[in-house]
């Protein structure tokens, strides 16, 4: 039962639903792992790497709702229940424990190249059958490259 109708042929809707709900389940997942760690974090570095890490968190949050609302518009309910982003996450859990400042930074750094390899992915799955979504995907990609290269950078 269709409750929103798609414009997208059902092959389309089938490769852009996949994409977006993978992209929503990272991005929900990338909140929550940069949480744990903003939580976490002890250090010398730790005010400055705290706040970083509520940068991510808020752009996650954004782009996840982006997200979900796209697929919502193309008639795919979004799922981003606990357990649907606990099995199909591609990022690596979070330490647990305190969490040196270092150790908190390239767990980032891993976290974002993980979804950032998956969100390219996106980009070349979706430019045939929905540029619009793919769009989306392209800018995600350019916001979570931007947190990437600063959280390199903070541990050159």
């Amino acid at each position: 039962m269709y409750v929103v109708k798609s414009p997208l042929v059902d092959a389309d809707l089938k490769t852009v639903a996949e994409a977006l709900q993978g992209a929503l389940v990272d991005l929900v997942d990338l909140s929550l792992v940069a949480k744990q760690i903003h939580w976490n974090v002890v250090g010398p570095r730790f005010r400055s790497v705290h706040l970083q890490l509520d940068e991510v968190v808020a752009s996650a949050r954004t782009h996840s709702d982006t997200v979900a609302e796209r697929a919502s518009a193309l008639g795919v309910p979004p799922d981003g229940r606990a357990a649907t982003v606990s099995s199909g996450s591609g990022i690596t859990t979070a330490p647990a424990g305190w969490i040196k400042d270092g150790d908190g930074v390239g767990a980032m750094v891993d976290a974002l190249g993980s979804v950032i390899t998956r969100m390219r992915e996106r980009v070349l799955a979706t430019g045939e059958p929905d540029p619009v979504s793919q769009d989306i995907f392209i800018q995600i990609t350019a916001d979570l490259e931007k947190h990437h290269w600063m959280f390199q950078a903070e541990n050159a």
